[in-house]
């Protein structure tokens, strides 16, 4: 693996128009070994296509089928288009990287890959919360579910998660690139992640973007104690259905949610509320995918092969496209 290293020099990033303005990092590599590099590249390509491939197959199926014009599958079909896009910010350049064995990210795009990140990540939060309230009012509150889940209030609660997501891209980008980026330009992770980029900077000089992090770190936490309040009334309730079947599909609903945005969320906090080191390990590396490629390429599995919905909803497609 590359090693991270202090010493290699590159030029501060300064306000005047002279200077540099774009100063290029250098991403992590994965090895050192032309031939390990390209066997990575082809393993996160056949990861990347699946994810893409089923992201897009469950867009496609909510669209499509009259059966999943509900608001649980209204939700799914934003949450899947966003971990298309998701996935699509840091996996594509990193196997470009690997094939080309050219580490190298400008400045202009480590600043957009870290905007688009942090924001489809926050969006990607607010969503997960939405979809437990979802249920928390399809399970607990039956009677008054289409009162409360209205097609206005799924469009207004949406469009509130995508505005968050924007807010905290420009916040990031705003607090981290108005910074002087001095000595190393190595980025000790295969894309732009802010906790890295961090510790190329003067630790004087990253409060405001230490705040930042606390502050949508705390909004995290308080998402996830929702969603975990959530869950609690949800499994209450289902205990109480007497019959097996309905309590079996309905904990076949849930639990995958529950175990995707539990990995996600404390794998994502952790990495962002541990101290910055200056000399990263291993962890520093592997802990973001857990919180990168993990996710959106276990949600279109577990929305589709553990759905009933979803898998009679294509093989009516599948009917429909042989007839």
């Amino acid at each position: 693996m590359a090693q991270f290293n202090r010493n290699q020099s590159t030029p501060c990033r300064v306000s005047d128009e002279n200077k540099t303005e774009s100063v290029g990092f250098r991403l992590m590599e994965f090895s050192a070994s032309r031939e390990v590099q390209t066997v990575h590249a082809a393993f996160l390509s056949v990861v990347y296509l699946a994810a893409v491939t089923g992201n897009l197959l469950i867009i496609v199926l909510t669209t499509l089928d009259a059966h999943l014009q509900t608001p649980m599958y209204f939700f799914l079909r934003n949450l899947s288009f966003l971990d298309f896009c998701y996935i699509s910010v840091t996996v594509p350049k990193s196997i470009v990287n690997s094939f080309t064995h050219d580490s190298s990210i400008s400045f202009s795009g480590c600043a957009l890959q870290v905007f688009f990140f942090m924001d489809l990540a926050s969006t990607e939060v607010a969503i997960l919360t939405v979809m437990s309230y979802d249920r928390y009012v399809a399970i607990c509150r039956p009677l008054h579910y289409e009162a409360i889940m209205g097609r206005g209030a799924c469009v207004r609660m949406m469009a509130a998660s995508w505005l968050s997501g924007v807010v905290s891209g420009l916040m990031h980008v705003a607090a981290t690139f108005s910074l002087p980026f001095c000595g190393s330009n190595r980025v000790h992770q295969f894309f732009c992640d802010i906790p890295q980029l961090l510790s190329l900077l003067d630790s004087k000089v990253i409060i405001n973007e230490v705040r930042i992090m606390v502050f949508i770190t705390c909004l995290v936490i308080i998402c996830f104690v929702l969603i975990t309040l959530s869950y609690v009334y949800i499994f209450s309730a289902i205990l109480r259905i007497p019959s097996k079947e309905a309590r079996s599909k309905t904990f076949s609903t849930c639990i995958p949610h529950l175990v995707v945005v539990t990995l996600f969320l404390i794998s994502g906090s952790i990495d962002y509320v541990k101290p910055i080191s200056s000399s990263p390990s291993s962890l520093d590396f592997f802990l973001p995918v857990f919180y990168t490629v993990v996710p959106p390429t276990l949600n279109p599995i577990i929305y589709s092969l553990r759905n009933r919905d979803i898998k009679a909803a294509l093989g009516r497609q599948c009917v429909r496209k042989t007839n």
